[in-house]
């Protein structure tokens, strides 16, 4: 499988790429904004399988000239039969005091920049591709809310909703869009959210779990939105 991934600097994005590239057939382009992490991925990823086929690229969703991205892909790889849109960011302040900017942030990170990454990608999407949007449960309709969480929740909502719509325009291709709205999992982020929180899940796991369904779920779901989440948050 030839496969782009965003968000690979921590957490679930970083683990899913390390379970990936154990299979030596799979060609990986892992994007994240730091170069430092990207350095300590693809050195644990050698150190793991010395033979792995995993290019890194330092890379920002929303702000980056996505023509070189394309020439990086056609270089690396050709074209692709997973993207996995991965990358966001949470802000977290009551409502009453987040600003027109931090909502425009959010929808940046968590919406436009996947929106960009999508249409750019789409000339080297290969036809019965597999495109998986990670969302969130705060997103998720009828899931419990939380203070502080308003922006997050709601540009991971309109994710949710930009998948359905996806599954829908570009079924002629046989190209699947899927969405997992992820409940916790170890990460920094959750420990941003939730200080002292503990998740039963651990990054790893998730990690697996993201990997194998972007490898194989396409045979089973289109347009769907599914919850991945065993405790609350």
């Amino acid at each position: 499988m030839k496969i782009l991934i965003t968000g690979v600097s921590s957490g679930v994005g970083f683990e899913a790429v390390l379970d990936m590239i154990q299979n030596g057939d799979h060609e990986i382009i892992a994007l994240a904004r730091s170069e430092d992490k990207l350095k300590r991925l693809y050195e644990i990823a050698l150190g793991l399988n010395p033979d792995c086929k995993l290019y890194p690229a330092k890379f920002d969703i929303v702000h980056d000239d996505y023509t070189s991205l394309v020439n990086f892909v056609k270089q690396k790889v050709g074209t692709l039969d997973v993207l996995i849109n991965n990358a966001g960011q949470l802000i977290q302040k009551p409502f009453g005091e987040i600003s027109q900017i931090d909502f425009a942030a959010m929808l940046q990170s968590n919406l436009m920049g996947h929106i960009k990454m999508i249409q750019n990608m789409l000339p080297v999407l290969n036809d019965n591709a597999h495109v998986v949007n990670i969302g969130s449960m705060a997103g998720f309709t009828g899931s419990v809310k939380f203070p502080g969480m308003a922006a997050y929740a709601a540009s991971k909502a309109a994710l949710h909703a930009l998948t359905e719509c996806l599954a829908v325009e570009y079924t002629e291709r046989n190209i699947h869009f899927n969405c997992l709205a992820l409940g916790s999992a170890q990460t920094e982020m959750l420990e941003e959210a939730f200080p002292g929180y503990q998740s039963p899940v651990m990054a790893f796991e998730m990690g697996k779990y993201i990997a194998d369904f972007a490898l194989n779920a396409h045979k089973f779901f289109n347009g769907k939105v599914l919850p991945v989440a065993v405790t609350t948050p």
